[in-house]
């Protein structure tokens, strides 16, 4: 590689570094981190506790619209319903037709959802502390946005 080539790439990387995929993900592994310590208690993780209260929300549900809603692919959310199924706190029970399978919250669930609301709460007074009510509510309006932009035009 030549110094020129060498020179232009680090450009590039440096162009990289300023990627907002990246500032993405290392925003939202560190409030995962956050939550995930902020649960423990009630033996779940910030994922599981989104999970179980999108469940929660929307009754028995689909899948397919939980993925829709949650914008993950089926197999994904599937894999990561599957420890919530083997703990008791989901159960999983066919649809209208044989593809579909359906997703509710058991009685543990729901135990398990008020043991962490108030432990969810804390690391949500937390994020709105560091960040202000408003900046909290606004970053919120526009990841949510943003999660809508790139569905539309992908």
């Amino acid at each position: 590689m030549t110094e020129t080539d060498h020179d232009e790439l680090l450009d590039h990387l440096r162009e990289a570094a300023g990627c907002s995929g990246l500032a993405v993900r290392k925003a939202a592994r560190a409030v995962g981190q956050l939550y995930d310590d902020a649960l423990a208690p009630a033996g779940i993780k910030g994922t599981q506790f989104s999970l179980l209260a999108a469940v929660g929300l929307t009754s028995k549900t689909s899948v397919s619209a939980l993925a829709d809603s949650l914008v993950m692919d089926r197999t994904t959310l599937s894999r990561n319903l599957q420890p919530l199924v083997r703990a008791g706190l989901l159960k999983m029970a066919p649809g209208r037709d044989r593809r579909e399978r359906r997703v509710a919250l058991t009685e543990e669930g729901r135990s398990t959802l008020r043991t962490a609301l108030p432990l969810w709460r804390q690391a949500q007074a937390r994020i709105a502390d560091a960040l202000g009510e408003g900046r909290a509510a606004r970053l919120r309006g526009d990841l949510a946005w943003l999660a809508r932009s790139v569905l539309v035009k992908s």
